[in-house]
């Protein structure tokens, strides 16, 4: 039987002993063995420390993002293989969609997170600077730096996929390595996915390492700066925070514990409403998913009073409708428990609830292809309290399965009592259209819950569910839940950085912190700053602009242009008792003004206005006062862009605006799009016949069976082509690809050196040369690509075919010959 193998110190590694056998939970047999025996736990610890510590933190949090979404990628191409693996523990394809592909979108989410909010430094600035001292020469602000130290992550059964990812995605993100250590049960799928991750070969060295089994003695060597994140029971999690080398080193520890969650049905929700049926169909699939395997299950059904049986009797109907069995027969609905040893455990938590309530349904025990004997299959079980605040089994025990209790209450006041009686849960729902009784009950409740799910007919169509956490949402709870915090967004990241207070002047603030100041040392230059690439452009690039004198008329213009008609820019006769001497210039006028003083009329680099961040008036602007702007480059934000999108970064720029006394009267930060300096080389015509002067019959390809006259006919079609002469007869692309091809002529990607043209002949011959030597195809070549420009300048809308990339317009065959051009050149080194 094969024995999974463990990663530790950059290598697979068997135990060397008998190790725990792993079953099919659906069939029984043998799967896998998983054996940590023999691994040097200190050794392993210690590489994660240093080689995987060095690696990940000088990273930055924007290379980090681009590292989640190439391994997300990778995991996703080969997501088949999961599949029949995880059919093995039990679950549906539906329970497999969100352990598996749930797994990777948190991967993908939080890529997106740091590419469009996480800065291109492997530190991040949180927070405002503050201004300590009178005159400003003395600030503070924050920083976020990877703790020193890794992370130990101990996973539950339940979802062997998603499990690793939700942890790994924030740890990873945030700069600090990570030793996985899945539940064994399911850790073969666990094992197959990490596996592909190493493989991927996108991961630094010592970023992740995996112990497949038994944790051993693994905690005794966890010191200051490692960090522990633990999901399972409550009391095992208590166990391991109260171990010495835990609460005695300062190791960082978030629990995610069991929790009897619950779901309340409003007072109003009386069968026939959209709301009773929402209600059904929501306990039905948070009982029935994963067969209830799920720490977001919902355990207690919170009812009124009147309408207990009501709920009973349709909650038992939709239960009876929900086939058993095989996960991989169509008809199943419901798997099987992970194994034996859960299946006793549950059923050991099921006689307890019996001790004090009634079982009112236990479900039909037919299986589709299946069998009682060999598989881990239990009928889901529905249990009546009927004085749930007397008996309090149902707010104690937790059946980790197709358990749940139903349970009357009177008012919005017991309905949140109730609720509360779990003593700390990680989700509680409402499923009502009383906006009234939703929002007096989920304030009480909200104390002991970690997230508050509503659901009523207004987003029932695009609901994700009671049960499902989201990356950019916390998931974790108060008290018998952990009162732990993962995912919820960026906050996620902050369990793993050290928050650091950093004190100086502005110019040492905006060194440390690669962030303008205000009154540090700005630098001027003749070239405009909105004329530099985004890579030109350098924190503390300023411009002072030329003054403009406010009028009169500037005021009135305004005030009709924009219909601003406020009686502090138009009326003097109302101005007594204001903080005005007389009619005021717009705030806005002023923040127009300063843009038209400092924005280049020029074409460049900049693409857009982005956004506008804390504006500021802080003085009064009247006729006759001048005003001159400081423009400097406060924070450079590298920036993902997809489809056609130029390729660009977000520049945020600082706006001081002074008046004829230098007294500051508005601040603000705007926002542009800067696009990248592309590494293709333009269509300017001498440029290309320079370049070209480089080139002789002797000139060797680095690559490819091309002499340098067939080089230049080749480039020489690609430009006919491009004004229709001739028009290309087909394009090779599948319909279906092409808007991908498109799309990638925008990006700044090479082309492949190895991709071979659909168009040239298929034995690998080239075309017959048609020019009687190379100079004369140099000079064919340049004075077509001269016709191609004064084309498209008489034919600015025209379209042709191109053999790859489709229907191609003026912008597209530009970009094409672009990479084109450059592809080739580079090939004969001219470039």
């Amino acid at each position: 039987m094969e024995k999974l193998k463990n990663y530790i110190h950059g290598q697979w590694v068997e135990g060397t002993g008998n190790g725990i056998p792993l079953y099919n939970a659906v069939t029984g047999e043998q799967v896998a063995v998983s054996d940590t025996e023999g691994l040097n736990f200190e050794q392993a610890l210690d590489y994660g420390r240093t080689v995987g510590y060095k690696n990940l933190s000088s990273m930055t949090f924007y290379d980090r993002g681009e590292m989640l979404k190439k391994v997300a990628l990778y995991l996703l191409e080969r997501k088949k293989k999961y599949y029949e693996l995880s059919y093995k523990t039990g679950a549906t394809h539906v329970d497999s969609w969100v352990d598996i592909e749930g797994g990777f979108g948190t991967f993908f989410t939080y890529s997106g997170l740091a590419k469009r909010m996480l800065p291109n430094t492997p530190f991040w600035v949180d927070g405002d600077t503050q201004k300590i001292s009178a005159n400003g020469t003395h600030l503070g602000t924050h920083i976020l730096t990877p703790s020193e130290g890794v992370s130990i992550q101990i996973n539950a059964y339940n979802f062997p996929v998603w499990g690793m990812l939700e942890k790994l995605s924030t740890s990873l993100l945030a700069g600090v390595p990570s030793i996985v250590k899945p539940s064994p049960f399911g850790s073969y799928l666990t094992n197959a996915v990490f596996q592909d991750m190493i493989e991927s070969g996108v991961l630094p060295e010592g970023a992740v390492q995996l112990i497949c089994g038994e944790p051993g003695n693994i905690l005794d060597y966890v010191q200051d700066g490692d960090s522990v994140l633990f999901t399972g029971s409550a009391h095992t999690g208590r166990k391991l925070k109260s171990l010495p080398s835990i609460a005695g080193n300062a190791v960082r520890f978030n629990m995610e514990a069991d929790s009897l969650n619950c779901s309340i049905l409003g007072l109003e929700a009386k069968p026939g409403t959209p709301e009773f049926d929402l209600f059904i169909k929501e306990v039905r699939n948070e009982m029935t998913t994963k067969a209830g395997q799920k720490c977001t299950a919902i355990r207690r059904i919170i009812v009124p009073e009147h309408l207990i049986g009501d709920v009973q009797n349709a909650l038992s109907k939709a239960l009876d409708q929900t086939k058993i069995g095989n996960p991989l027969s169509r008809e199943t609905r419901m798997g099987s428990l992970v194994g034996r040893q859960q299946y006793e455990e549950v059923l050991r938590k099921v006689n307890l609830l019996k001790s004090e309530t009634e079982l009112v349904y236990d479900g039909k025990h037919e299986l589709v292809d299946a069998n009682y004997e060999n598989g881990a299959f239990m009928s889901p079980k529905l249990f009546l309290n009927d004085k749930p605040f007397e008996k309090n089994i149902s707010h104690d025990v937790e059946a980790f399965g197709p358990v749940s209790t139903l349970m009357p209450y009177k008012d919005a006041e017991e309905a949140a009592a109730l609720a509360k009686r779990g003593k700390g849960s990680l989700v509680g729902s409402i499923v009502s259209h009383d906006e009234n009784f939703i929002a007096e009950t989920s304030w009480k409740m909200a104390s002991q819950h970690g997230r508050i799910f509503v659901l009523n007919r207004d987003n029932a169509k695009e609901s994700t569910g009671h049960g499902s956490p989201l990356p950019t949402l916390m998931h974790g709870g108060p008290g018998r839940a952990g009162g732990g915090e993962e995912m919820g967004g960026l906050s996620g990241l902050h369990f793993f950085l050290q928050k650091t207070a950093i004190q100086g002047s502005p110019d040492v603030l905006k060194a440390i912190t690669k962030i303008y100041q205000q009154g540090a040392e700005k630098r001027f230059s003749d070239k405009h700053p909105f004329q530099k690439y985004f890579e030109e452009v350098e924190v503390g690039d300023s411009l002072e602009t030329a003054g403009r004198t406010v009028t009169e008329a500037d005021i009135v213009n305004f005030s009709n242009v924009s219909w601003d008609h406020f009686y502090a820019h138009t009326d003097a006769t109302s101005l007594t008792g204001t903080i005005f001497d007389k009619t005021v210039a717009h705030g806005y006028f002023i923040l127009s003004a300063a843009a038209g003083l400092f924005v280049s009329g020029k074409k460049g680099p900049v693409i857009a206005n982005y956004g506008l961040e804390d504006c500021s008036f802080f003085k009064p602007v009247y006729a006759g006062d001048t005003i001159t702007v400081y423009l400097t480059a406060k924070e450079k934000i590298n920036r993902g862009v997809k489809g056609r999108n130029i390729p660009s970064g977000v520049v945020k720029w600082l706006v001081e605006v002074v008046n004829q006394r230098d007294e500051v009267v508005c601040v603000a930060t705007i926002l542009t799009l800067v696009a990248k300096q592309s590494p293709f080389i333009d269509l300017n015509v001498k440029n290309v016949q320079k370049i070209l002067n480089g080139l002789t019959e002797s000139t060797p390809a680095l690559w490819g069976k091309m002499s340098p006259q067939q080089m230049i006919e080749h480039l020489e079609q690609a430009v006919l082509v491009s004004f229709g002469e001739p028009e290309a007869e087909q394009c090779f692309t599948p319909e279906e690809h092409l808007e991908k091809w498109q799309d990638s002529l925008y990006n700044h990607r090479a082309m492949p050196k190895e991709f071979t043209a659909p168009f040239l002949p298929q034995n690998g011959s080239l075309p017959e040369l048609t020019h009687k030597n190379l100079e004369a195809a140099k000079q064919s070549f340049v004075d077509n690509l001269k016709k191609f420009v004064i084309y498209y300048k008489e034919n600015p809308q025209a379209e042709h075919m191109n053999y790859v990339f489709g229907k191609l317009n003026k912008e597209m065959w530009e970009l094409m010959h672009r990479k084109h051009f450059t592809h080739h050149f580079q090939q004969f080194g001219l470039i």
